[in-house]
């Protein structure tokens, strides 16, 4: 399996992903990962972190298949399903096929912190062992959307 590298959906600052307000993703129930904490400005682009196939797609969450049964989730806010997709514009549709930096999802972290939502943005290699995934961010520096983020090897 060669080595996928994942890049950073959002601009904003890369958390630990233990350090997410959910246990689900903290806990690396899904897989292992890093989070976003995203710049808070009225709209953002979430971009595809890799090339793939949009698989699951949720206004506020969306997985991208990548190859060999890997996929790449990535969720925008915590509890953001709340919002039944108020205040998310899609800009793709399930099965499209994607490429790196193409934009996904347009949002506001603003209006998501002031409906009083956590804005972290976990990214998530779906089901990987955790030895398989490496960081290629800090904990802590600022990233720019397509910056490198991590390698699923």
């Amino acid at each position: 399996m060669s080595a996928l590298r994942v890049l950073a959906p959002v601009p904003g600052t890369v958390r630990a992903i233990g350090q997410v307000p959910d246990p689900v993703f903290a806990q690396e129930i899904v897989g292992p990962g890093v989070a976003i904490e995203p710049d808070h400005v009225g709209l953002l682009d979430a971009v595809a972190p890799c090339d793939g196939v949009v698989g699951a797609l949720h206004p506020h969450a969306f997985a991208i298949e990548v190859d060999e049964g890997r996929s790449v989730l990535v969720h925008l806010g915590i509890d953001t399903v709340r919002l039944a997709g108020l205040g998310f514009t899609l800009h793709v549709q399930r099965g499209d096929t994607v490429r790196a930096g193409q934009r996904m999802v347009t949002w506001s972290p603003v209006d998501v912190a002031a409906s009083g939502m956590p804005t972290v943005c976990p990214v998530v290699a779906l089901q990987a062992d955790a030895g398989a995934v490496t960081l290629d961010a800090a904990a802590g520096a600022h990233v720019a959307a397509g910056d490198p983020l991590l390698t699923w090897g």
